[in-house]
């Protein structure tokens, strides 16, 4: 064996090359999660634009009412209060499906499903109640701005809810199989990304709409 050779084989075992074997695809799992990684961060550029839109607009409001004197700080509370569980219990049904326990996965997501339709059912009221007092989105262009940032994110959570309640009926007909894990692994990761829009929206437009 020439000298060459020998030192060739060396710098293999030196990094680790013998360990990588024939190449291949990468395994679905990893795929599928990269490629919902991608859809995530474009979702999280367009949330950026309209996060920009609302900060040049809400001084806006054309001598209409601005957040002060509309928002409701107890109302966003409990809004928030019930997300940040619900992406908890959400953590908690996706150590359920890593652990196969069926009756686990089941509960803790009707819990987040519960949690996310009570956001649901309060941001809703919210916008009627703004509505009902003359606040609506074509009044100025700071409402435009609020309804389309905060109603992006609450369409968002409604999509998330039915397919929340898609997957547990496929984990009823087909069982917990690779497939259906990896669209669970997604919606975790959709549902806590979720959480984290919710987190800067409640921070830039309802804390600082009330203290500027």
């Amino acid at each position: 064996m020439s000298m060459a050779a020998v030192a060739d084989g060396h710098d293999a075992r030196v990094i680790g090359l013998e360990d990588i074997g024939h190449p291949g695809p990468a395994p679905k799992r990893i795929i599928t999660g990269f490629g919902f990684w991608i859809f995530l961060l474009s979702d999280i550029v367009m949330f950026s634009a309209l996060f920009a839109a609302y900060a040049v607009l809400v001084h806006a409001t054309a001598g209409g009412p601005a957040g002060a004197g509309l928002f409701n700080q107890v109302n966003v509370a409990i809004e928030t209060g019930c997300l940040l569980v619900s992406s908890y219990t959400c953590g908690l049904m996706s150590l359920s499906v890593n652990a196969r326990r069926r009756p686990a996965i089941y509960f803790f997501a009707f819990v987040t499903f519960v949690l996310g339709a009570a956001f649901l059912s309060l941001e809703i009221r919210e916008f009627a109640d703004m509505i009902a007092r003359g606040a609506a989105p074509q009044r100025s262009a700071f409402l435009s701005a609020f309804f389309t940032l905060v109603g992006c994110h609450g369409l968002h959570v409604a999509a998330g809810l039915v397919w929340l309640a898609v997957m547990m009926a496929q984990i009823a007909v087909k069982g917990i199989r690779a497939s259906v894990e990896r669209r669970l692994l997604c919606f975790a990761l959709f549902w806590h990304a979720l959480d984290i829009i919710w987190v800067w929206l409640f921070t830039v437009v309802y804390l600082m709409g009330v203290h500027p």
